[in-house]
């Protein structure tokens, strides 16, 4: 499909990805509406820059709202009429869904199938999910593929992730809207979230604090850079299901090479100049042993191959850090 003009509704679009996508967007000539609740859970000064810089790039609407907020949301939707629904708002991490999983199971199932009503109710043609790999849990089935059915998430949040998914499918079962499920593996990127390693890591050491390393530093993570990301999202506005039935589908978006905690760490120091002091750590409930992307189905349907690689993508990052 043609982007120029299409009615696009974003959600989540002042946070870390959703600003990424929403430049990209409006470069393809969309015709964008934007939804976020602006919450608390990093500086509301971050998200305004944010989104200062996505007028840069072309007049969008922002409209600042609660997905959860069922009444004024459908105000939203009746009035942009959205093509296109993309929903990345969430509540996110793992550890503070430990603590908080009444909250991350109102917004991030409930406030989802709002979505996916609303897109009924007013005819929405396509709906995108952000998902995530912490859906696959504690395995050692790697890489992880996406049509593994022995998923066992070991959080709130991915727990809530996988449900999201779940009543994706439904919808699109019941009422034939293409929806598509992305899970996204560890981003990174300008823009990141404060309370994620790589920024904070990267704050520390430029402070000379000493970093908490939980763990061995064994554990692995699949680092995919945000423009990667975006690449795939857009991508998946192009493409149909090609198995009969439901319309639906689900990919991984990932850089399909996980790097250990501890070389993490090394590429930082590398990035930054800066030698880190390690402060040790038991493991934290909630974290899995590994995350590895299989992405052999994203490549062939999507036409999806991650561009960046981690040493370059965290020189990126730093001198981003640097300048804000």
């Amino acid at each position: 499909m043609s982007l120029h003009r299409t009615r696009i509704l974003l959600t989540g679009g002042a946070g870390f990805i959703g600003s990424h996508l929403a430049e990209a967007l409006l470069l393809q000539g969309c015709k964008l509406s934007i939804v976020d609740n602006l919450d608390d859970f990093y500086a509301l000064g971050r998200k305004r820059a944010n989104l200062e810089e996505i007028y840069k790039l072309g007049a969008c609407e922002f409209l600042e709202a609660d997905i959860c907020d069922r009444e004024h949301l459908r105000d939203i939707v009746h009035r942009a009429e959205p093509e296109v629904i993309i929903h990345l708002a969430a509540r996110a991490g793992v550890r503070p869904s430990i603590e908080q999983p009444l909250l991350y199971e109102r917004v991030n199932i409930g406030g989802t199938t709002n979505l996916l009503e609303l897109g009924r109710e007013f005819g929405t043609r396509r709906f995108i999910f952000g998902s995530s790999s912490s859906v696959y849990g504690a395995t050692d089935n790697v890489p992880f593929r996406e049509d593994d059915t022995n998923l066992r998430p070991i959080s709130p949040y991915a727990a809530t992730k996988l449900a999201g998914e779940l009543i994706c499918y439904t919808y699109a079962h019941l009422y034939s809207i293409t929806t598509i499920c992305l899970r996204f593996f560890t981003v990174y990127g300008p823009r990141q979230r404060p309370d994620l390693a790589i920024h904070k890591f990267t704050a520390l050491m430029e402070a000379g604090k000493p970093i908490p390393v939980f763990g061995d530093g064994s554990s692995g993570r699949d680092y995919t850079y945000v423009g990667d990301i975006v690449a795939g999202i857009l991508a998946s506005l192009e493409y149909s299901p090609t198995s009969p039935g439901v319309p639906f589908d689900i990919f991984n978006l990932g850089n399909s090479y996980p790097v250990r905690l501890g070389e993490l760490i090394e590429y930082l120091e590398l990035a930054t100049g800066r030698k880190a002091v390690r402060d040790q750590n038991p493991p934290q409930l909630g974290d899995v042993p590994i995350t590895w992307a299989n992405i052999d189905k994203s490549a062939r349907f999507l036409g999806y191959r991650p561009q960046t690689c981690l040493e370059e993508g965290l020189k990126r990052f730093v001198t981003w850090y640097r300048g804000n």
